[in-house]
């Protein structure tokens, strides 16, 4: 029994251990744009049914409660909470914020899409408006060179003033992408995220339409990390690592008494 405790606690540090590394990534990723929190979601083991709850106790009685003994915890996944966070203004008009539900489309190296909510967008050498690392927004766009004025609408429209031109030039359309279940995209890290089976094929369409958020032009969406929760549960996470530590603690003493007195 003593060693079934053992394993038990054994869980218990492992699954804090693995939700203290979550917190951690919440944390470190406080100032990313566009970073959506990660939430710790835990489930129990298999259980031993020494007595079924209902069984006979007596010709006459049954059991009321029964007699279960658990074999600890496991971490069943991290979700991902998709909160809106801040919008702060830029004033650089290729920062881009989603107010809303949506992702901006990229296109990956080897020709997948991957979707950001970060929207903090340059130009490229070649007038194409392309993420951090250089990946082109999808569909592309192309600034011309001498362009000035860029605007972009709250649809995702981009327009620009052109040389030799009296009024703005459209340049193309931004479209957002949103999903049943944002939650379970896959992230692939520098602020990217790839379809999944779960969740869903992406509704691709304008901004501001059929539930797809506006985009909002020289803003960009902060994390929605709040620091002060996550101490908290990084508190609540420590007492319980200690907590599981003391029982491993306890029933060591208690098998060495037993080895002792036999």
């Amino acid at each position: 029994m003593t060693n079934a405790a053992l394993h038990v606690a054994r869980t218990g540090l492992d699954a804090q251990s693995a939700r203290m590394r979550v917190i951690a990534n919440n944390l470190a990723n406080v100032n990313t744009t566009g970073f959506k929190r990660d939430r710790a979601e835990f489930e129990t083991l298999s259980y031993q049914t020494m007595t079924a709850p209902g069984a006979p106790s007596s010709a006459e009685n049954r059991y009321a409660v029964g007699l279960s003994l658990g074999s600890g915890v496991s971490m069943t996944g991290t979700a991902r909470v998709n909160t809106q966070g801040s919008v702060s203004q830029t004033d650089n008009p290729l920062d881009l914020a989603i107010e809303g539900e949506g992702f901006f489309q990229v296109t990956q190296p080897d020709g997948t899409i991957a979707y950001t909510r970060a929207g903090n967008f340059s130009l490229s050498a070649e007038g194409k408006i392309v993420t951090g690392d250089g990946l082109p927004l999808q569909p592309e766009i192309s600034v011309p060179q001498g362009a000035t004025s860029v605007t972009i609408g709250v649809d995702g429209t981009v327009s620009a003033q052109l040389p030799g031109e009296t009024s703005a030039s459209e340049l193309g359309r931004i479209e957002i992408s949103r999903f049943v279940n944002p939650s379970a995209l896959q992230a692939l890290g520098g602020n990217l995220f790839a379809e999944t089976a779960a969740s869903g094929t992406p509704q691709t369409g304008p901004a501001a339409a059929e539930g797809r958020g506006a985009i909002r032009q020289g803003s960009l969406e902060g994390s929605n990390v709040n620091v002060v929760q996550e101490l908290v549960d990084m508190i609540e996470t420590q007492r319980a690592y200690e907590v599981n530590s003391k029982m491993i603690s306890a029933t060591d003493e208690m098998l060495r008494n037993a080895n002792q007195q036999l």
